[in-house]
């Protein structure tokens, strides 16, 4: 019996709503495919540029940023990383002189973390050899209609996942 049973038990109230064969498969597939991809975009940071996938996405989220600086806060929920987390990628990322944090004029808790001109340069070196792995990985193994079904699908799971309540329990408010 797996984990997740594929033995087609009727559900009740007090029984688990098991997953059919088809459904275990493509949880499975997607499982190997997430993790096949973060692997690989992460090693082909690396090597490029020295730093993990995670910072290369709080460089990008940073640069989209107006006057390239965000709220620590913000770059928290936007990472989906705890502030600790958050905090530890920034002091790296300072370390390099790609990112600096200043104190929040209006909050004297809160900081910005601003990225460098220096930390600019850098994700635009990097930048050609990451969407072209992003293009490898993915784009190119797909139809123009698997993209967006793809695309589509993930709007759903992602917004199905994004707790709408105040004082949720999220690690990024942690």
């Amino acid at each position: 019996m797996g984990y997740m049973n594929t033995a087609p038990i009727p559900s009740s109230a007090d029984q688990p709503r098991w997953l059919s064969a088809e459904e275990q498969r493509v949880w499975r597939s997607y499982i190997e495919a997430a993790t096949l991809l973060e692997d690989h975009l992460d090693r082909q940071l690396q090597r490029d540029a020295g730093m993990p996938h995670v910072y290369y996405g709080l460089l990008v989220k940073l640069a989209e940023s107006p006057r390239r600086r965000l709220r620590m806060t913000e770059l928290a929920r936007y990472a989906k990383i705890t502030r600790s987390r958050l905090s530890h990628a920034i002091a790296r990322l300072e370390k390099n002189g790609w990112v600096r944090r200043e104190d929040c004029p209006s909050d004297k808790r809160g900081q910005f973390a601003v990225l460098t001109d220096e930390g600019y340069a850098v994700l635009g070196q990097t930048a050609p050899g990451h969407v072209e792995a992003v293009r490898q990985a993915v784009f190119d193994r797909l139809t123009p209609e698997q993209q967006k079904s793809l695309g589509e699908i993930m709007r759903i799971v992602a917004e199905g996942l994004q707790p709408s309540e105040a004082g949720a329990d999220l690690p990024w408010l942690r």
